[in-house]
């Protein structure tokens, strides 16, 4: 018997609406205070309606159990289907379990038992659940879905998983709409290019657009970028990273720091490129010593075994034997020839040497200093040892062997000219040697001048000291730049930029201790639906 009801409580919105069953029984002995409807069942309450094969309706309590192929429909927006449910209508909240499936337009979830409160619009379920969008696929041991914000809330393991990439976090915000992901907590995504860790983030698993916040880095496979704010774009491989930013070259043996930085991977090729500046500095281990280079700006481009770095703009560089000044620096890893450009001057322990343009060559495969070149212009002084004097070589070009990473022979070529206090074992003044030539040859020993020979029809003469004046004591264009000397790593940052550094970790510090809260959702988020809408089907 066809049997339908849509009569009772009609008349009160609030009440549970039976629209239609199959069969209607009332029988208190085996129901008390309910009726058992059977077949084709379909309840309305105030707008979402319920179907399913048999329910027990309960008037006075405004409840309903329902079994088999149970459905709730609340518009177009949601749909929940599963073996078994109740609900009730006093308090607009339902529950079913059995293949629990939720759909909405962006999604669907899959689990066993599940919460809907109708009044706050929240679905929140505690056994493991997968949702289902067009690009992911999460899962997940508990979760909260807001229907309004169409957002899925995890607080217990989640992970998303994407054809691209896999997130894995213990508090996430998931929005169904838009694929926007709010990280929270010790969160990684990894990937077949990478391996990304953040604390605090936002990934567009759309666009695949990334923005991370705290203790975050990316890490490829030979090198890791980290910094106080990254910005990852997956399909072009480019990230940004602003303050305390630090690319760690693995293979290398290299360190970039800087407060500001850009990073492109060719995977292709495997070339790649960076730039960085805002108090740049990169450090390379030369030997168990470090060997640190600054400008304003530096560019590393190449591959892996290939790089070359060039810094641009008041270079300066340091190490425990060495250090310089120029005006930009050209480095080529695979020939190892590091060119220093533009009124270059360098300090090998005590000797300052000057020249228009130095060469740098080392040995790829001892990873030592081999030689120097010192183009147009060469000149070398060093202080005598005990007096106020100073030993001078020029010449048109210097060409300088290392030994052990320590200048030990020089070949000042064409041109040249000599000022040297000779001194005995005793290391009393002999006299001043002043002299000219085609070519001096200088011999070193524990980083001082040893021995001096002058080439080729030399002219000049050894002076006692009292026979030299003053004024002859120097070569033309002698200049001697102690203060301008870098001798430590901290001298090759202008003030201006430790000021800057000062400031940012001063903010930064301000920062890490206030309370570490998740990301508030952007506007584009919030706005998404506003800013996509779907076309309208005519």
């Amino acid at each position: 018997m066809l049997f339908t009801l849509t009569t009772i409580n009609a008349q009160k919105s609030s009440k549970i609406v039976v629209e239609h069953a199959d069969h209607f029984d009332v029988d208190e002995t085996l129901f008390p205070d309910a009726a058992l409807l059977q077949g084709n069942v379909r309840v309305n309450h105030e707008g979402v309606i319920f179907t399913c094969n048999k329910a027990y309706f309960f008037q006075k309590e405004n409840y309903i159990k329902a079994f088999g192929e149970v459905q709730m429909v609340q518009g177009d927006t949601l749909f929940l289907n599963s073996k078994y449910a109740e609900y009730n209508g006093e308090v607009k909240q339902a529950y079913a379990t059995g293949n629990v499936v939720m759909r909405s337009p962006e999604s669907t979830l899959v689990t066993d038992t599940i919460n809907f409160d109708r009044n706050t619009q929240e679905a929140y379920y505690n056994t493991y659940g997968t949702i289902t969008s067009k690009e992911n696929k999460l899962r997940s041991k508990s979760g909260r879905y807001f229907a309004n914000e169409k957002k899925f809330k995890f607080l217990t393991a989640v992970t998303i998983t994407n054809p691209k990439y896999t997130i894995k976090s213990n508090h996430l915000d998931y929005y169904t709409n838009s694929g926007h992901s709010y990280l929270f907590g010790p969160s990684t995504i990894t990937s077949k290019e990478n391996f990304i860790y953040t604390e605090k983030g936002f990934y567009d698993t759309k666009k695949n657009l990334a923005h991370f916040l705290r203790k975050s880095y990316i890490k490829y496979k030979d090198r890791r970028i980290e910094g106080d704010s990254l910005y990852y774009d997956r399909n072009r491989e480019y990230a940004s990273a602003t303050n305390n930013v630090k690319v760690t070259d693995s293979i290398n043996k290299g360190i970039i720091k800087g407060h500001y930085a850009e990073i492109y991977r060719n995977l292709k090729t495997e070339k790649d490129s960076m730039m960085i500046t805002k108090r740049a500095v990169a450090i390379s281990l030369v030997e168990n010593d470090s060997m640190y280079i600054h400008g304003k700006k530096m560019l590393i481009t190449g591959k892996t075994g290939e790089r070359i770095i060039r810094a641009f703009n008041n270079v300066r560089f340091y190490k425990t034997d060495m250090s310089g000044k120029c005006d930009s620096i050209h480095s080529n890893q695979k020939i190892a020839l590091t060119k220093l450009i533009g009124r270059p001057i360098l300090w090998n322990y005590d000797n300052q040497m000057t020249g228009d343009i130095m060469h740098l060559i080392g040995n790829n495969k001892t990873e030592k200093l081999d030689s120097l070149k010192v183009l147009n212009n060469a000149f070398i002084i060093s202080k005598d040892t005990i007096g106020t004097g100073y030993n001078q070589v020029k010449g048109l070009n210097l060409y300088g062997k290392f030994k052990d990473n320590k200048l030990s022979e020089v070949d000042i070529i064409k041109n040249t000219e000599v000022i040297y206090y000779m001194r005995n074992d005793k290391h009393e003044l002999i006299g001043i040697n002043k002299s000219v030539g085609s070519k001096i040859n200088l011999i070193l020993d524990k980083n001082t001048i040893e021995t001096i020979t002058v080439y080729n029809n030399p002219d000049g003469d050894i002076y006692p000291e009292k026979d030299l004046p003053e004024n002859a004591r120097k070569l033309r264009g002698f200049i001697w730049r102690a203060d301008e000397r870098i001798k430590s790593k901290d001298d090759i940052f202008p003030p201006e930029e430790n000021e800057l550094d000062a400031k940012i970790q001063a903010d930064r510090k301000a920062e890490m201790a206030k309370d570490n809260l998740p990301l508030e959702p952007s506007k584009e988020t919030l706005d998404y639906d506003k800013n996509n809408p779907k076309p309208v089907v005519k």
